[in-house]
């Protein structure tokens, strides 16, 4: 009898094979290899790859954000990451159960789809520099944001009951139970697979 492993292994080189094999027979035939990415188009107003991420630039303060019409100027783009952030915040505080849940059923320009940051996500709209107000970049065009603590999507690594927060009055990044209650400022767009 063979085992399970060695049928895995034998299954696996089979598919393996057959993709390489098709996409030899592919490219000889002239078209394209399927691990070939689509061209690009050259407009950058349907170029939505320019927009996406820029996360090795630092933008001017007065460059990084654009309200966006098509939300009825409820959103936000950040240039320099390229995700829609939610204009006008919610003021209450909710467990953290309650922001994932809040985040998933908003509706902001009409548009749903949002969700609890990563924390990565959330702590990249800070700027350490400002020692005044919120630790945003300066001129930055939301509205509502608390001097207070944020909750993201990342739970902490073998602590299920603790997510990770930012702290929008100091700058810093710590963790706390899910249980007590802080501010929720939803996102769109990027995905983060350590987000959860």
């Amino acid at each position: 009898m063979r085992s399970t492993a060695q049928l895995s292994n034998r299954s696996m080189l089979r598919r393996g094979l057959c993709v390489l094999v098709g996409s030899w027979f592919t490219i000889g035939a002239g078209a394209s290899s399927a691990f070939e990415a689509p061209p690009s188009k050259s407009n950058p107003t349907t170029n939505t790859s320019a927009l996406m991420q820029n996360w090795d630039k630092k933008l001017p303060s007065v460059s990084r954000f654009t309200i966006l019409s098509a939300f009825g100027g409820a959103a936000v783009r950040d240039d320099e990451t390229g995700l829609v952030w939610e204009k006008t915040l919610e003021t209450n505080q909710v467990s953290w159960a309650d922001a994932r849940a809040a985040c998933a059923d908003k509706d902001v320009g009409g548009r749903k789809g949002w969700r609890l940051p990563s924390i990565f996500e959330l702590a990249s709209l800070m700027d350490l520099s400002m020692s005044a107000g919120p630790t945003l970049p300066l001129g930055h065009p939301f509205t509502n944001v608390q001097l207070d603590v944020y909750w993201s999507a990342t739970t902490v690594a073998g602590t299920p009951n603790s997510a990770w927060l930012v702290f929008f009055d100091t700058g810093k990044v710590l963790n706390g139970f899910k249980t007590i209650t802080f501010h929720a400022w939803c996102v769109r767009g990027g995905m983060n697979t350590d987000q959860y």
